[in-house]
């Protein structure tokens, strides 16, 4: 029988618990709660909360919405750019914040840098490393109303250049989506100063969690601790491609599943060392949950 163990650091951030929290203590009291956008990227998790009560919506239902007059709305930890906070106001909507305070730091930033950048005789860029149409970067681009370029990797990044997008002789601010890989982030940050014609042109600011920077090299000594590896996340998490790839990188028989109907016998041995991890979106009981499937497998 294979020995099991859950990951003591994996589970939700704090960023996620205080989201899904307002979401339940409202819903205690109340039939309905919108939420604009899914409030966390585990199926398995939406579907507990939508049995609560929890509607979620995109951008497209919320301009579509004629008179919402009496209905929550919940901005979720990804946070959201101004003009949806006027727009939501506009067709009735009381709003419950929940945006995470390390996202709401980084679009003041943001905004801050985006001043500096375009004061008379500056004409400079702001950059941001993350994945394009992510809920949060769109968020960060919507604080200078779409004035920044986004990359996600070095070969884009040269795109830019190439089609003098970025220009090596003008500042250049360069900013991280909060859950992205802090090796991935150097490696861009790096390849931008290569680039320039002066390296003290370019100002990277380091916005990557710490709690998302800590769970890598966390993660890497639990993937390497073990014979098996089940990474346990939505198929639509960012965060949970990221820290799966870096579970592979350092464990092969490393597999990723969202809920424990996925699990294969064939993957265990009698005698593996099994670990269950997941993602800053995965909740801990899923994760009890697929451990329990996994030592009861024939």
């Amino acid at each position: 029988m294979a020995r099991v163990e859950i990951d003591p650091h994996s589970g939700f951030c704090g960023g996620v618990i205080r989201a899904i929290r307002s979401a339940e203590d409202f819903l205690s009291d109340h039939e309905r709660l919108y939420s604009l956008g899914a409030i966390v990227h585990n199926e398995e998790e939406l579907e507990r909360l939508a049995s609560q009560g929890l509607v979620c919506i995109d951008s497209e239902d919320l301009s579509e919405t004629g008179d919402a007059t009496g209905e929550t709305l919940l901005i979720r930890a990804h946070g959201e750019p101004p003009k949806t906070y006027t727009l939501a106001s506009q067709v009735g909507f009381s709003i419950i914040d929940c945006t995470c305070p390390v996202v709401l730091q980084l679009q003041q930033s943001i905004r801050e840098a985006y001043a500096r950048l375009s004061a008379p005789g500056v004409n400079g860029q702001l950059l941001i490393f993350g994945k394009i149409g992510h809920a949060e970067v769109l968020g960060l681009v919507g604080q200078v109303e779409g004035r920044a370029l986004v990359v996600e990797n070095t070969e884009q990044l040269r795109n830019l250049f190439a089609l003098k997008l970025l220009l090596p002789d003008c500042p250049v601010e360069v900013f991280s989506q909060t859950t992205m890989s802090p090796s991935a982030y150097e490696e861009v940050s790096e390849a931008l100063t290569d680039s320039m014609d002066d390296p003290s042109l370019v100002t990277v600011h380091k916005t990557i969690c710490r709690q998302v920077a800590y769970r890598h090299r966390e993660l890497s000594e639990f993937a390497l601790a073990h014979d098996v590896i089940i990474f346990v996340s939505g198929k639509a998490s960012s965060n949970g491609r990221v820290l799966c790839e870096l579970c592979k990188s350092v464990n092969i028989r490393t597999y990723h599943i969202g809920s424990p109907s996925e699990l294969q016998s064939g993957w265990f041995r009698p005698d593996d060392s099994v670990g269950v991890c997941g993602a800053t979106s995965t909740p801990r009981w899923l994760l009890e949950k697929v451990a329990s499937a996994i030592e009861n497998l024939q």
